[in-house]
């Protein structure tokens, strides 16, 4: 819901940091391989009910996914030959969605262990989650068959909705701090990635009619 308005104020200062990053032999590639690592780390230190490590480690892989795009971008802008093959943006879309069910997993184990929360609520946010994905992935491929990409300068055609990546780090270091009631934030979780899958899904066929 948020990610526009967040893309359009952050641009300028996540490009700097890209120059300098760029600057010192950073790839986007590196910095999508750090951000999955540190995310897999997350989803671990949750399951070892280690709170705040893994909120820190959360962070940490937030940050690095942020800047790859723009690390990306600042290399081919320096180097024509750098070209884009979509290599890139298949590899950090796979591992943010590795990352996000992997952090879902971790905070199921740890809030299970530590406070005795049930399972059903970690489990309707990983279903909420695969149909969200679903509906947006469908969409970018058909989209892109179809000659009716929607370019915002990502390597995919995204849909927006209520739950977008801002909601999901937001929400993901919610259930982290409060860990005795992360059952009872991923049941709202879950209804709210659910209604952004609808939105998705009506938005996406009325689209390509």
């Amino acid at each position: 819901m948020f990610d526009n308005y967040l893309r359009r104020h952050l641009e300028r200062p996540l490009a700097r940091v890209a120059e300098r990053g760029a600057q010192v032999g950073l790839t986007a590639n590196r910095l999508t391989t750090v951000g999955l690592v540190l995310g897999l780390g997350s989803a671990a230190a949750a399951a070892a009910t280690w709170w705040w490590v893994s909120l820190a480690l959360w962070i940490l892989s937030r940050l690095a996914d942020g800047l790859d795009g723009p690390v990306a971008r600042v290399r081919r802008s320096r180097d024509p030959d750098e070209s884009d093959s979509g290599a890139g943006g298949f590899f950090d879309i796979t591992a943010d969605f590795l990352v996000y069910g992997a952090t879902v997993v971790g905070v199921a184990f740890g809030a299970t262990t530590a406070h005795g929360a049930p399972w059903w609520p970690f489990l309707l946010v990983l279903l909420a989650y695969y149909i969200n994905g679903t509906a947006f992935l469908a969409f970018s491929s058909i989209a892109e068959r179809s000659g009716r990409t929607l370019d915002d300068g990502r390597s995919l055609s995204f849909l927006g909705g209520l739950a977008e990546g801002a909601e999901t780090i937001v929400v993901h270091s919610l259930w982290l701090i409060f860990s005795t009631v992360a059952w009872q934030i991923a049941v709202l979780w879950a209804g709210v990635v659910a209604i952004s899958a609808v939105q998705r899904m009506v938005a996406g066929y009325r689209s390509l009619r």
